[in-house]
């Protein structure tokens, strides 16, 4: 080094820093040039360098600047205690790293497998019939979809208890829809069909939002695809078209034409 001190930019290369960071620490105090060139340029003693390289050290830790200060400022204070202060905080991040890990291998599996549950425990918790190859056929079929991703990520974050709970809700929800056509109620009627319509979609909404326009989709697809019809009409015959019927009446009630709703 020469006599007149080292200048901003070969500091910083020394250290491996940046210029901006060397003129960030100076501005708030944390290591600042004992040195000016005539023409006002920062120039750093030797003491300046031993000073940045304790920063550097401390910095490389994952101390935050304030910390470091505590340290490099109080030369006579007891810097491993306050070192034993970082590492008990690091080991929380620590923790809670471990956590956000443990939280995005549920979410990747949610996305590829759809529920996080064993073939069994789906069939104990969805009945004997439910086909446990479903959710591999629905990503398969709709997994670039935004809903997917939405039912996904709900998924992620239900336990079996969840799913059961849900499950249960469900049933509870067709059982009441078959009583309420078994007494004769019609599609369009606001006391009972539309009442109906809305749990729907209240229901459907806890694996994805749902539009009004996209309930109609869902309601066409009770009445034309054979396996949703085969499951409605086990509950009661002729319960997936009434449904369907009842989508659209209560669509068409709320401004939404039934005959040229789309998926959302």
């Amino acid at each position: 080094m020469s006599d007149d001190g080292v200048p901003v930019g070969e500091t910083a290369a020394r250290l491996g820093l940046t210029v901006r960071t060397l003129h960030h620490w100076d501005d708030i105090g944390l290591a600042s040039p004992a040195e000016r060139s005539p023409a006002g340029y920062r120039l750093y003693t030797d003491a300046d360098l031993e000073r940045l390289r304790r920063i550097v050290v401390y910095r490389e830790l994952g101390l935050d600047l304030e910390a470091i200060r505590a340290i490099v400022d109080e030369p006579s204070g007891d810097v491993a205690e306050q070192l034993r202060v970082q590492r008990a905080r690091l080991a929380q991040r620590i923790a809670q790293l471990h956590d956000l890990d443990d939280d995005l291998a549920r979410m990747i599996e949610a996305q590829e497998r759809g529920i996080l549950l064993s073939s069994d425990e789906q069939r104990a918790i969805f009945g004997a019939q439910w086909d446990a190859d479903w959710p591999a056929q629905a990503r398969e079929a709709y997994g670039a979809s935004t809903q997917w991703q939405q039912y996904a990520e709900r998924a992620a974050a239900r336990s079996a208890d969840d799913w059961a709970a849900l499950t249960q809700a469900m049933t509870a929800f067709e059982a009441d829809l078959a009583a309420a056509v078994e007494e004769g109620a019609k599609p369009g009627d606001d006391a009972v069909a539309n009442g109906l319509v809305e749990r729907h979609r209240g229901l459907f909404s806890q694996y994805f939002p749902i539009t009004r326009r996209m309930q109609v989709c869902l309601g066409r697809m009770y009445a034309a695809d054979p396996r949703f019809t085969a499951h409605y009409d086990a509950v009661r015959p002729g319960l997936a078209a009434w449904l369907s019927r009842a989508i659209d009446e209560s669509a068409r009630a709320e401004g939404v034409d039934p005959d040229t709703a789309t998926w959302e």
